[in-house]
């Protein structure tokens, strides 16, 4: 379990932002908690005859900018305020990409390791069809999250679809191509990201050609975090891990190879002729890029003062804490934090929303030009704002985000 409460964090990180922007105390407490949650129970036919119910929610943070956006997340540790504080970043992260969308966030507590994929497809319609009202292509679109998958999203659709009583692809983003996904999301989070990595190697002087790179975690998003690396870059991916543990090796992994080891023996440990290390080793590499793509509240004041890379590019969310955040930032670690590094994903989500009303598709060269222009022109305008305040680029990133949010509910005479 995480350390800390996420949505705590959370309201702590906008707290610090209010400060900054001497933001009026009316508006800084309708953005401290989400306009609307919904929690639903969902009695699902397990195969074995019986019936369980799971717990479910769906939080719409603030759609002042547009329909709230978010994935969902199946997990056995899911909390409301995990969910909480996801909603608060993807509304952030919208705002901070310039997208006209708010934020939210699902979640279902379930083990879905533990269910057929007949449970899972009856616990997925189940869920739609207890939130149906609440969500919709220009109201709240879902997404795949933690443990769901294109064919979630495409059972789910499905459903939406039922109910509707007409074919909805744009209910949903994540899903697959031949329903209406787009070209380039599965990889779009770790490709948005290196966009961004990109950037940032320019402003602290890093050559990214045999720049070493570690990626803690080494799921979907991990993954292409070192195959991205290795193909757009010829970066060496040194060090990689996963929740049993982690490997290194000098001369560099092959992230292809690494991944289909993982696939035969489930884990990335034991790959040939590699050094076992641990998760916590793994964050305090000498390396120049290290890259949390797992799990939050890893790095901590008590590890921050050991981390040696020179650019923490955060592709998990939360994964650090903000004690250590300002240990880093004196330590001149430039951070690019979670809600900018991670992006791609949600942006691309709306570039698939764009193409459902369109009903026209764009080849994945035009998706990645469309996300490298949206991510960079993201990275700027938080590095300048980091700049102009000499605050740290988390604070920025909440200055640029909560600026555009604020701008929008006054306008709309919320507030």
């Amino acid at each position: 379990m995480a350390e800390q409460n996420l949505f705590e964090i959370v309201q702590k990180q906008l707290d610090e932002c209010a400060k900054i922007l001497k933001l009026d105390s009316n508006v800084h407490a309708m953005l401290r908690v989400p306009m609307r949650e919904l929690h639903v129970s969902l009695p699902v036919p397990m195969d074995d005859g019986t019936i369980r119910v799971f717990q479910g929610f769906r939080v719409q943070y603030n759609d002042a900018r547009g329909p709230t956006k978010g994935g969902i997340r199946f997990h056995p540790e899911e909390t409301i305020d995990t969910v909480r504080a996801l909603a608060a970043w993807m509304t952030w992260k919208c705002a901070l990409l310039d997208l006209p969308l708010g934020g939210a966030k699902g979640g279902i507590i379930c083990n879905p390791k533990e269910m057929s994929q007949g449970e899972l497809e009856r616990l997925s319609r189940a869920y739609i069809q207890a939130i149906w009202q609440f969500i919709g292509p220009d109201k709240d679109i879902p997404a795949p999250d933690v443990y769901t998958n294109p064919q979630i999203m495409a059972w789910m659709m499905d459903e939406y679809s039922k109910i509707a009583g007409k074919n909805q692809f744009g209910i949903i983003t994540g899903k697959p191509l031949c329903l209406g996904g787009s070209a380039g999301r599965d990889d779009g989070t770790a490709q948005g990201g290196w966009y961004t990595i990109g950037e940032a190697a320019k402003e602290c002087g890093v050559e990214l050609k045999q720049a070493t790179v570690a990626v803690q975690g080494y799921g979907n998003a991990g993954y292409y975090a070192g195959y991205r690396g290795k193909t757009l870059f010829d970066s060496k991916i040194v060090a990689v891990s996963d929740t049993k543990g982690g490997i290194f090796s000098k001369g560099g992994l092959d992230p292809e190879a690494v991944r289909e080891h993982k696939a035969k023996t489930g884990s990335v440990i034991n790959f040939p002729d590699t050094k076992a290390i641990s998760n916590e080793e793994l964050l305090e590499l000498d390396v120049d890029i290290l890259i949390p793509a797992a799990l939050e509240n890893v790095i901590t004041e008590k590890n921050a003062t050991n981390i040696k890379a020179k650019i923490v590019a955060e592709l998990a969310n939360g994964p650090t804490t903000p004690e250590a955040d300002d240990i880093l930032y004196k330590k001149g670690a430039h951070v690019i934090p979670d809600f900018l590094c991670n992006a791609g994903g949600v942006t691309v989500s709306y570039f698939e929303m764009v193409q459902n009303f369109y009903m026209y598709y764009w080849d994945e060269k035009e998706v990645h030009q469309r996300l490298d222009k949206k991510m960079t022109a993201a990275y700027y305008s938080v590095l300048n704002i980091s700049k102009k305040y000499n605050i740290n680029m988390r604070q920025a990133a909440y200055v640029v985000a909560v600026e555009r949010i604020v701008e929008a509910m006054k306008l709309r005479g919320w507030v």
